[in-house]
């Protein structure tokens, strides 16, 4: 049986030299989830519990990866469980209505106040205001770097429960490298306070939301498919590094990762061609493949290792997800006459947004397999998904427009059955 975690305490705790797997925190009971507080309030003006500790030491060690929950090769998590009791009402409404939306945003962790992320979210809870109850979102696809700088428990509260005190639906998540990263000194194990807040068993109050009533996640662990009406996300753990992303021992190069997530994305891209899945297929990291940023590389050596999965399975993902660079990206990358977009959003509202290394005139064609397409280096913002049958239509929407403007700023769109883009 997994090991619980402990309960959380303002006391410095013996350092953990084990992983522990998702488990309930010691934390209020609740039935069934909560996902934003009744009535909207005003945005915060400054931090309860300021950061601190702004240098990013400790970000070149490589740290083991829990276990999930279960033990399952391939970690599972559908809509319909995150919904609980309404999950089967849930998912009907989706599939009579014929399309999914969703949101997906990374680094949304902000060390210097809360009015950038502050920004982002509240643009993000007017899509709720939508006439057409098809067109408002289920769920938000986080893509790491929730809390800053470590991954601390004593910051979710600012960082992460007051932000979206009034996104009113799941918010499901990666970690990112700050999410999992131990400094000297740090009492708490790796992803300690991620593993509370996201990965317990059933949902419950975290004693890390301030008492604010959004509970806590219920993802099997760290890496897992989250199966939707339409479309099915497989969210990998790229680490701890500052660059690149990792998520295998890499044919022996390091010693404290095993090949865990090249099976888990394995079995389930092969689950997708034996259950002859036809909805979307999105991979989720927080590292991205592929930057252009001034600050960030990619992260060639896991692009081998999904394109090796997705050979071995005969596979290819319609899209690519990543965050950790601090501004919007989109790329897309041709495999086998397949065009796949390879976007970068990690605009959620750390501050300061990341520039490139030079200013394109886009599409830029960088090789014969790869093109920039579009990018933002001046605004927050975070990408709306729809998908239906057929198609997945991916948006940027900067905050700049403010809450009345729904027009993006670059969109792409995807059909599913030959993977082409316009």
């Amino acid at each position: 049986m997994p090991k619980r975690l402990p309960e959380h305490s303002t006391k410095a705790k013996k350092k953990s030299t084990t992983h522990q797997s998702p488990a309930n925190p010691k934390s209020a009971a609740s039935t069934q989830p909560i996902f934003g507080q009744p009535q909207p309030t005003p945005d915060p003006t400054g931090f309860r519990n300021p950061v601190t500790d702004q240098k990013d030491v400790g970000l070149n060690t490589l740290e083991a990866v829990p276990q999930p929950r279960g033990g399952a090769v391939e970690p599972t998590l559908t809509l319909a469980q995150v919904y609980g009791a309404q999950g089967a009402a849930k998912t009907k409404a989706i599939q009579q209505a014929g399309q999914i939306v969703f949101h997906s945003v990374g680094d949304t962790g902000s060390a210097k106040g809360p009015a950038t992320q502050s920004l982002v979210a509240d643009k993000m809870v007017t899509d709720f205001t939508e006439a057409n109850s098809a067109d408002v979102p289920s769920f938000l696809f986080h893509l790491g770097d929730v809390v800053y700088y470590f991954g601390e428990a004593t910051y979710y509260y600012d960082q992460f429960y007051e932000p979206y005190r009034d996104y009113p639906a799941p918010i499901i998540a990666i970690p990112g490298n700050h999410d999992g990263v131990v400094y000297t000194g740090d009492p708490e194990p790796t992803l300690d306070a991620f593993l509370r807040n996201f990965c317990t068993s059933s949902p419950v109050q975290s004693p890390d939301s301030g008492g604010l009533l959004r509970t806590t996640m219920i993802q099997p662990g760290v890496y897992f498919t989250l199966e939707a009406p339409f479309v099915r996300i497989l969210g990998l753990y790229s680490n701890v590094l500052e660059d690149p992303g990792v998520i295998s021992g890499e044919n022996g190069q390091n010693k404290v990762l095993d090949n865990r997530q090249i099976a888990f994305l394995t079995a389930a891209l092969q689950r997708i061609k034996s259950e002859k899945f036809t909805g979307a297929i999105i991979i989720a990291m927080h590292h991205p493949p592929f930057t252009g940023g001034s600050v960030h590389g990619g992260s060639p050596l896991m692009l081998a290792d999904i394109d090796s999965a997705c050979q071995a399975a005969g596979v290819w993902p319609h899209a690519v997800f990543s965050g950790h660079a601090h501004n919007y990206q989109r790329f897309t990358r041709t495999v086998n006459n397949l065009q796949i977009p390879f976007l970068v959003a990690g605009c959620g509202g750390h501050s300061p947004l990341s520039t490139m290394r030079g200013t394109y005139r886009t599409p830029y064609k960088i090789d014969d397999t790869l093109t920039l397409e579009n990018y933002n280096t001046t605004d927050y913002g975070y990408l709306r998904v729809i998908v239906n049958a057929e198609t997945m239509r991916i948006e940027f929407h900067p905050e700049s427009d403010g809450g009345t403007v729904k027009t993006p700023n670059d969109v792409v769109t995807i059909t599913l059955a030959t993977y082409q883009v316009s």
